[in-house]
This record gives C-alpha cells, structure tokens and sequence, in this order.
C-alpha cells in the first residue's frame, strides 16, 4: 500500500497532529473560561488526552487541566443560577 503526504499509517498520528490537538485543546480551555465551558471543557479535555497519548507535552497538559476548570466551573454556575438565588455581592442581598 502506497501512502502518500498527508495519509496515516495503521491510524496513529503524527508528532505534527499530535502538537495540533495540543494547542487545539489550549485554545479550547482558554476560550472556555469565557464562554460556553462546559461545551468547550469537554472537548479540551478530550483533545488533551489523544495529544497526551500520542506525544506528552506540557501543552496538552495544561489543555486537560482548563477543560476541566472549564466544565467545574459551568456546573457551578448553572448549578448557582438554577438554585433560585443567584448572584449577590455582599450587601447587596434582597431583603
């Protein structure tokens, strides 16, 4: 069988898409500190591991350590929303 640029052998990865996952699971924890966590978290922890797999690296690291800051604190937040108190700073309490 003739492979040819851009083709996977046996399905592995490269070292090249392994650093793609990486950074891709980076960007993914980093983006969702701010936005749709729990969406984002997810698939930061998931590229984090087949990076982590293929190559270790710091980076893929740090991707599985955001996503799951990301997904913590999704729950939290849909948690506090959805206990019916929401958000107060202090003093600032309904009476």
């Amino acid at each position: 069988m003739a492979t040819h640029r851009g083709t996977r052998r046996g399905g592995t990865l490269t070292r090249r898409e392994s650093g793609n996952l990486a950074t891709g699971s980076l960007v993914c924890g980093i983006v969702g500190l701010f936005f749709a966590g729990l969406v984002l978290g997810v698939l930061a922890v998931v590229l984090g591991v087949l990076a982590h797999r293929r190559t270790p690296s710091a980076v893929a690291k740090a991707g599985i350590v955001l996503g799951a800051v990301d997904i913590f604190l999704s729950v939290v937040v849909v948690s506090t929303w959805m206990s019916g108190d929401g958000w107060y700073m202090s003093g600032s309490a309904p009476a």
